[in-house]
């Protein structure tokens, strides 16, 4: 039996950390919440009093959790992961964080003798449960060769970008594209009502016509519907993401307006609703002239 501890049971960790019992590896779980992890432990996973206590003889360390500051606690602060971790195990971040603090744990658990390797994730939380995320990794080949029994129960596609922090760089794109399209949907969505249109009509030519992007066919008829119930991504998570992404993407060109200005539309749907479904943004900007 393999060890894995599982650090952090949100709606894509929790399907995570019951895909390595699926696979039948001896998994310690915490999170901040026991609640969320009981149904978890009555399946046989155990229950770990901090961090460290789940990473005690864990050949791999998975975490999952909500950004820099959280990563960095539960790695590295007061009963971190990374006290107990044996040299040579994985320290696996699935967690979406700045580019910064990606190269920053690569470097300050490599001074421990520990693997850190960058491996964000695609997918919605049925995905997360079923093992078919896509998994988005920044490792060297060897540390991914060495990583892969550990990352197979959870994810189906492997894209490797490159050394730590590429795999990052690419799910900060991702989100960053993400929170574009959901916002210029919402604009979209209420000059639509505004001006009259059928919006039955306007919700199915969006999800089958030349824009009708992932993001548009799961959010467009939602919209119209003002339906946001199983939220699976807030707006707080993707203001989150938004600011890490143009926080980055301004290191690397000289201006990125379109994504400051998503970003600036995220922040008012975070200051409204941060825990709401992210699609709920179209009453944010659906206030008539």
């Amino acid at each position: 039996m393999t060890n894995v501890a599982f650090i952090g049971l949100g709606r894509m960790g929790h399907g995570m950390a019951g895909r390595y019992l699926d696979a039948g590896f001896t998994v310690a779980v915490w999170n901040r919440s026991k609640a969320k992890a009981e149904d978890l432990i009555a399946r046989g996973a155990r229950w770990a009093a901090s961090p460290a206590d789940a990473a005690d003889g864990a050949e791999a360390v998975v975490t999952m959790v909500a950004d820099d500051g959280a990563s960095r606690a539960v790695w590295l602060g007061k009963d971190g992961a990374a006290a107990t971790m044996k040299a040579g195990s994985l320290a696996i971040e699935c967690s979406t964080v700045s580019h910064q603090q990606a190269l920053d744990m690569a470097r300050e658990l490599r001074g421990r003798g520990l693997t850190y390797i960058d491996c964000l994730v695609t997918g919605l939380p049925q995905a997360a449960a079923s093992g078919k995320l896509t998994l988005l990794v920044g490792a060297e080949a060897a540390d991914l060769d060495r990583a892969k029994p550990y990352l197979a129960p959870i994810g189906d596609v492997i894209r490797h970008f490159g050394a730590v922090g590429t795999g990052t760089v690419f799910k900060l794109i991702n989100n960053l594209m993400g929170a574009v399209q959901i916002a210029s949907l919402a604009e979209g969505v209420a000059m639509a009502e505004q001006a009259g249109l059928d919006m039955n009509l306007v919700a199915d030519a969006l999800a089958t016509g030349a824009v009708a992007s992932p993001q548009v066919i799961r959010h467009s008829k939602r919209m119209v519907a003002r339906d946001f119930s199983g939220a699976s991504f807030t707006a707080a998570l993707r203001h989150k993401d938004a600011a890490y992404a143009v926080a980055l993407a301004e290191t690397l060109l000289a201006d990125v307006p379109v994504s400051r200005a998503a970003l600036a539309a995220y922040e008012k749907a975070k200051a409204s609703a941060p825990d709401d479904d992210e699609g709920k943004i179209i009453e944010i900007v659906s206030q008539p002239n």
